[in-house]
C-alpha cells in the first residue's frame, strides 16, 4: 500500500490544479476518497471502460457513448460520470454506466485527482511497449512525486487486472519500468539517431515520425499542465514531414532534450520557458481537432 500526503516538494506546479484538472467544485464527492495510488486507480478502473478494451466487458458503445471522448476538463468529464450514475464515486459501476475512455481520461483523472489531494502529479505521453511485440504504441500515463523514493513514479492507471492477464503483463502498473514507455522525446531522439524505426511508433491511424513528433509537442504541454486530446493539433505537428525547415527541426530536438531532462528535474522552469518560447509550440486560440470521423475541425482553445 502507498499512502499518498501532500508532498513537502515545494516549488511546483505540478502540486496545483491546471485549467483542465480543477476539480474544485466536487470538493464534497472528493472529500472522503482514499489518499493510496492503488485505491485511487481501481476508483478510476470503476468509472471509465476503455473504448479499445470495452469488448471484454461485452459492452458496446454507441457513437452517443463515445462522443464523451471529445470533453477536455476533469470537472465536466466527472460530470458525465455522475449523470451516468450519481452514487459515490468509490462504488465501481457496470461497464453500461461507465464513461468511455482513452489512456488520456484515465490519465487526465488520476493527475486531477492526486493534485486535488496535494500531490504533484503529471500527464505524460509517450509509447508503450506492452501491448504489442515490436511495437510502439501511443499511450498516456501519470507520473506523481514522491517524497518517500525522491523521484517520479510513473503508473498506468488504465491497466486492471483484466488487460494485465489478457497482454500478460508482469510488472507492476503502480511502478512501470522506464524501459517499458518511451516518452515522445526519448522517441523522437532514438529515431533522429536511428537505433530505432520510426515505422514501429505510432497509432492505428498515424505511424512513424509524424506520430512521435505530434506526442512529443503533447508531452511538451503536458509538462506545462496543459493536457489536451491526443487527436489535438496545432504548431509544428500541423506540418507534413517533408515541409520542416531545420529550424523546425532544431527546435523538436530542443524540446526532446528539454522534457527528457524532466524525469530528472522536478523543476518545471525549462519546460516553462520553452513552450511559452516559440509560437509553434505553445497552443494558440484555434486548433485542429479530430472529429471522429476521419476529418478535423477548428476548436477554440479559450
Amino acid at each position: 500500500m502507498t499512502r499518498l500526503l501532500p508532498s513537502t516538494y515545494t516549488g511546483t506546479i505540478y502540486a496545483q490544479v491546471g485549467p483542465l484538472t480543477d476539480l474544485s467544485m466536487y470538493h464534497a464527492r472528493l472529500a472522503h476518497l482514499p489518499n493510496d495510488i492503488a485505491d485511487l486507480c481501481r476508483i478510476i478502473q470503476g468509472l471509465l471502460v476503455h473504448v479499445f478494451w470495452h469488448g471484454l466487458d461485452e459492452s458496446p458503445l454507441t457513437e452517443d457513448r463515445k462522443r464523451a471522448l471529445q470533453t477536455r476538463p476533469a470537472a465536466a468529464k466527472l460530470a458525465a460520470i455522475l449523470a451516468l450514475d450519481d452514487r459515490p464515486l468509490t462504488i465501481a459501476r457496470p461497464p453500461e454506466r461507465r464513461l468511455a475512455a482513452t489512456s488520456h481520461d484515465y490519465s487526465l483523472l488520476l493527475v486531477a485527482l492526486l493534485r486535488h489531494q496535494g500531490i504533484p502529479a503529471r500527464v505524460r505521453c509517450g509509447f508503450a511497449t506492452f501491448f504489442a511485440p515490436r511495437r510502439y504504441e501511443e499511450h498516456r500515463m501519470v507520473e506523481y512525486w514522491s517524497d518517500d523514493d525522491h523521484r517520479w513514479v510513473l503508473v498506468d492507471p488504465q491497466m486492471d487486472d483484466t488487460q494485465r492477464a489478457a497482454l500478460s503483463v508482469t510488472f507492476d502498473p503502480l511502478d512501470v519500468p522506464r524501459s517499458r514507455f518511451l516518452s515522445g522525446g526519448a522517441a523522437w531522439q532514438r529515431c533522429r539517431s536511428g537505433s530505432l524505426d520510426p515505422v514501429l511508433f505510432g497509432s492505428l491511424e498515424n505511424r512513424g515520425m509524424h506520430a512521435i513528433r505530434c506526442t512529443l509537442i503533447h508531452d511538451l504541454a503536458t509538462l506545462n499542465c496543459i493536457e489536451m486530446l491526443p487527436w489535438d493539433r496545432w504548431g509544428l505537428m500541423l506540418p507534413p514531414d517533408e515541409m520542416l525547415s531545420d529550424d523546425d527541426i532544431a527546435l523538436l530536438d530542443t524540446v526532446a532534450h528539454v522534457t527528457i531532462g524532466a524525469l530528472a528535474t522536478p523543476s518545471p522552469e525549462a519546460v516553462a520557458a520553452l513552450f511559452a518560447s516559440d509560437a509553434r509550440l505553445r497552443l494558440p486560440t484555434l486548433i485542429a481537432s479530430m472529429n471522429g470521423k476521419a476529418s478535423f475541425d477548428l476548436i477554440c482553445t479559450k
